[in-house]
């Protein structure tokens, strides 16, 4: 079985950035951190299925993420409008970012060529990042599936981290 590429070491500083939120705020990396560290899921795009699969499950364990001292966060391109209907339809508790420019899709290198039915095309490449509250990477998750993710990050932070 192959090994995943590890494009950021553990222990590497995260990049930092500045991005508007949905709730009107703008926010850098260093504004974002829970008591323990932050949770940065990047996602293709607003109610699509796997993205609105994976946002759900964050809002299920979002308390419990919150609990383990860590604070939530999505990034996608789409625009705050955009965004506020999606918390809206599906009532999700966790603020989203918005990177229409893709710089910091670019600057955490999820910003890929991928080959959607046969074709080449840049897109996002579903990644999450735990971020320790000294700004350094504690782990990345690229590639991942949408479904069972959100678990998987809230058993990492709590059985790798604490």
């Amino acid at each position: 079985m192959a090994k995943k590429k590890i494009i950021f070491e553990k222990g590497m500083e995260a990049p930092d950035f500045k991005l508007p939120g949905s709730d009107g705020k703008e926010y850098s990396l260093k504004d974002m951190m829970g008591d323990k560290g932050v949770v940065l899921f990047f996602y293709p795009k607003d109610n699509t299925p796997g993205c609105t699969a994976e946002s759900c499950e964050f809002k299920e364990i979002y308390d419990e993420i919150r609990n383990l001292g860590f604070e939530v966060y999505g990034i996608s391109k789409d625009s705050l409008k955009s965004h506020d209907k999606f918390i809206d339809k599906y009532e999700l508790p966790f603020v989203l970012l918005s990177d229409e420019e893709i710089k910091t899709h670019e600057d955490y290198l999820v910003w890929k060529e991928k080959n959607m039915y046969g074709k080449l095309k840049m897109g996002v490449v579903r990644s999450t990042f735990v971020i320790g509250s000294d700004g350094k990477i504690i782990q990345e998750f690229r590639n991942i599936k949408a479904k069972g993710h959100a678990l998987k990050i809230y058993n990492f932070i709590k059985d790798e981290v604490l």
